[in-house]
């Protein structure tokens, strides 16, 4: 029977072998492995034999040769993008969970993405456009797309038929991959989005959507001043999404000391008709925008303290990605036995 990759892991039904699984131990610390028949995970606290995982349900606690306990469940998509080899930053649980619905990602959808980084938002795009949709994800940088494929591929097991990933730039590579107007939805997630909105108000369907994912308030403000001078679009809608956990125990009902606050901005607007002139919208009259190529290069990520990956540390997380992709192949051809169990999970 043939397997949708588009789906993802099996998720449910009793532990079998090639099933990624991820461990919570002592302490907490969590251990993602791929099941073989052979296999053992070991840590300072003992050995714990996968064979005494398969064939238990989801969601099992076991014993280690310590007696120490360990709770089974198979990792959500939040826990693996969480904790997969990254060549860039990676895009949030919380802002893909947002990306999908601001940007209104339907089953059937086609759906441009640029850039891919290392594939985290892919995989929540794959899942909402299905089977029948086609995600193609433009990467100016090979070593990235490469971690990409790999951690694609590793969470669905194949590399699904409806993704391509295209290596170039998406002002050159757009205009001669798709017909005007025969794109639903387009996602940026780079840099100076503003640069392509012209080739992506070309390739874009009428009703369609552009969403950027920008990390600046400088940024935010070039774009959306970009989106509404082409007059091709809707008046951009600008937010951010902070997330804050609480503690709950008994009365004991507090906010959690830390949380998960500002990470991107996001802003969308939709493509109007060919000839079609908006409405006017009354708001307060604004200044010429008074910045410039050398003010946004002050908000490039190494300007603002975001650490550039090493060349020697990026190699070493694309190995990492097709190594775990290589066992994820061989556990979805039945080879499963001779699958590599997987390191200790990084986030921990």
């Amino acid at each position: 029977m043939s397997v949708d990759p588009t789906s993802g892991p099996r998720p449910s039904g009793p532990f079998r072998e090639g099933d990624r699984v991820q461990l919570t131990g002592p302490k907490g610390r969590m251990h993602t492995i791929t099941l073989r028949a052979d296999g053992e995970l070991h840590t300072h606290h003992g050995v714990l034999r996968h064979r005494d995982l398969i064939g238990l349900p989801d969601g099992s606690v076991v014993e280690n040769s310590s007696g120490h306990e360990y709770l089974a469940l198979r990792p959500l998509l939040r826990d693996f993008v969480m904790s997969m080899p990254r060549g860039a930053a990676i895009v949030y649980p919380k802002d893909a969970a947002q990306i999908v619905t601001q940007a209104d990602i339907f089953p059937g959808a086609t759906v441009v993405e640029a850039g891919v980084g290392s594939g985290a938002l892919s995989l929540s795009l794959l899942r909402a456009i299905g089977s029948e949709g086609r995600l193609v994800s433009f990467e100016r940088r090979e070593d990235f797309a490469e971690v990409a494929r790999a951690n694609v591929e590793t969470f669905l097991g194949a590399l699904p038929p409806s993704w391509d990933v295209v290596v170039g730039d998406l002002q050159e590579e757009l205009p001669g991959r798709f017909p005007t107007g025969s794109v639903d939805r387009v996602v940026l997630d780079m840099l100076a989005p503003w640069e392509c909105i012209d080739a992506v108000a070309e390739a874009l369907a009428p009703g369609g959507v552009v969403l950027c994912y920008i990390a600046t308030a400088t940024q935010l403000s070039r774009v959306a001043e970009y989106i509404r001078g082409t007059g091709l679009f809707t008046e951009p809608e600008s937010s951010e999404t902070m997330v804050r956990g609480w503690h709950v125990e008994g009365l004991a009902v507090r906010p959690d000391h830390r949380m998960v606050a500002h990470t991107g901005f996001l802003i969308t607007a939709r493509r109007l008709a060919p000839g079609a002139v908006p409405p006017d919208v009354k708001r307060r009259a604004a200044k010429k925008p008074s910045y410039g190529d050398v003010d946004v290069e002050l908000w490039t990520p190494g300007a603002v303290g975001d650490r550039e990956i090493t060349d020697k540390n990026l190699r070493k997380r694309v190995r990492e990605a097709q190594r775990a992709a290589g066992g994820a192949r061989l556990a979805a051809s039945g080879d499963a036995g001779v699958a590599r169990s997987d390191a200790s999970d990084p986030s921990a």
